[in-house]
């Protein structure tokens, strides 16, 4: 290895571009790519709202049907909101009209909130007459207040006097009357002063859902279908994180099933809140303790950051507020998409992605003659592609094409800017070594003076269209902007020091 390749290999922006590459292939590795409905299969769901509402009323009915979608262990789930009177909504890996008949009656539905006590359900959505505005203080603490009907303050007082700091759950969409099959650990969990707020002493969580809801909780240990039936007695089997494979079996014996996964990095605490849609435990406090019927109540809570105070007291004033949704939805229209044919997109768009390699590789070289311009050009592309999907895997974006498009569209930029970089470069005069560093740093600054200000003017117009359009193109904004951004700070520097090497200073 020569000293000068030696030193390129060592410049901290090549450098950077091999660790975010090493990275991006590291993170494919552990954490596979998730894809839209128009690539994994799916179905589409058109509602509409009984009449045209305002962007705010819009933004907490979508925010309550995340929410309760969230309850039922669906994973890609995308709800966008169209015009005033229009919620689309999208869920990979549903096929079947039965599951999709069970989201329509999700999404049909208000909703069912409780609110629940020492095992005593003491309210419902229908209780709740008001929401007001979440506050959330300088020191990270958040408080919801909110205002409950007069029966339901009666009947919470009468059960919590005398008991300060024992628990109050709210739930959403809970799994009533329901025998619900657990891991050991979820069980532990579920049977321990975990849930218990600041009252060791107060009935564990499987005994106050056991008592509101109906809903026994067993340990998973390798039932049968038939004695899982046997157990339910009728009931509906919730098998949360465990049994995916007697589904079937279940539901060909006439059993309501629902089969719940536990995904990667989630605890728990985290997991049987979402399998209950349960929301808290919040601890009572003295005031509300003494027995006295208090209708102006609120929520308060501590966070260890502004950012996280403000998501809790959101969900927990979004929770409040899909009680009473503000509008009934009605599912006008209904799509499946076959995952076979987002099989065939797939394949599709990664033979595109190919030949848009191939005939940059092809069309640099026609352009230059030189394949030690074109290759490290398509290279360059290629890393940026790797990068882009590196980063959608980490923040698990889901990939469909009109991202593909984005990441495409990303390519065809790079490219035009690495041309340019190569033309400032091979433009320059050969007189002596100074004044040849001197005119090489300054036809890298004008070919970085023209990146820049095309990639500002692209992120500008991304931006627009990601924060104003919610529709389908919001994937092609976000994977363009990411490809821009990439492009501007890691691969375009590296490419730069690479041309600079091959054709620039000999």
């Amino acid at each position: 290895m020569n000293r000068k390749l030696k030193k390129l290999l060592l410049n901290w922006k090549v450098l950077l571009l091999i660790i975010f590459v090493a990275g991006s292939i590291a993170t494919l590795a552990v954490r596979p790519l998730t894809y839209g409905i128009d690539i994994a299969g799916g179905v589409a769901l058109i509602a509409q709202t009984e009449r045209p509402v305002d962007s705010s009323t819009m933004e907490i009915v979508t925010d309550s049907l995340q929410e309760r979608l969230n309850t039922f262990g669906l994973r890609e789930v995308q709800i966008q909101a169209q015009g005033n009177d229009i919620v689309v909504v999208k869920v990979a890996n549903v096929t079947s009209t039965e599951e999709a008949n069970s989201l329509k009656k999700v999404i049909e539905s208000q909703g069912v909130f409780y609110m629940e006590f020492n095992g005593v359900i003491f309210g419902t959505g229908k209780d709740i007459t008001y929401v007001g505005v979440y506050q959330v203080k300088s020191d990270n603490s958040w408080a919801v207040p909110f205002r409950i009907s007069k029966e339901a303050a009666e009947k919470f007082a009468e059960l919590a006097k005398g008991k300060p700091g024992w628990p109050v759950d709210m739930f959403l969409d809970p799994p009533a009357d329901s025998l619900l099959v657990v891991p050991r650990s979820i069980y532990d969990l579920m049977n321990s002063t975990a849930f218990n707020a600041n009252a060791p002493e107060a009935p564990y969580l499987i005994e106050r859902i056991e008592s509101a809801f109906n809903t026994t909780t067993v340990v998973y240990a390798n039932q049968s279908a038939e004695e899982l039936k046997r157990l339910a007695n009728g009931k509906q089997i919730v098998l949360a994180g465990v049994g995916a494979e007697l589904v079937d079996e279940l539901k060909a014996m006439n059993v309501s099933v629902r089969y719940i996964p536990k995904q990667s990095g989630v605890t728990d605490e985290e997991f049987i809140k979402k399998v209950l849609g349960l929301y808290g435990p919040y601890s009572l406090g003295a005031e509300l303790a003494q027995g006295e019927p208090q209708t102006d109540v609120q929520i308060t809570g501590h966070a260890s950051n502004r950012f996280q105070a403000e998501q809790e007291a959101r969900t927990v004033y979004t929770v409040l507020k899909s009680g009473s949704l503000p509008v009934k939805l009605k599912v006008i229209g209904m799509e499946f998409i076959s995952p076979k044919l987002g099989e065939s997109f797939k394949t599709q768009a990664l033979y595109a992605g190919i030949a848009a390699l191939m005939a940059v590789l092809l069309i640099v070289y026609l352009h230059y003659r030189s394949w030690k311009i074109a290759i490290p050009v398509a290279s360059t592309s290629l890393s940026e592609v790797i990068i882009i999907l590196g980063i959608a895997a980490l923040i698990k974006w889901n990939l469909d094409l009109p991202s593909i498009a984005g990441i495409i569209a990303a390519i065809g930029t790079g490219v035009d800017q690495q041309i340019v970089i190569t033309d400032e470069l091979l433009g320059g005069d050969k007189s002596t070594k100074i004044t040849r560093r001197s005119s090489t740093l300054k036809r890298i600054g004008r070919a970085f003076f023209i990146i820049f200000a095309s990639a500002a003017t692209t992120i500008a117009a991304m931006s627009l269209l990601l924060v104003y359009f919610v529709g389908t193109l919001k994937g092609f904004a976000v994977t363009t902007i990411i490809g821009v951004v990439i492009g501007t700070l890691i691969t375009r520097p590296a490419y730069a020091e690479i041309a600079k090497y091959l054709v620039g200073e000999k």
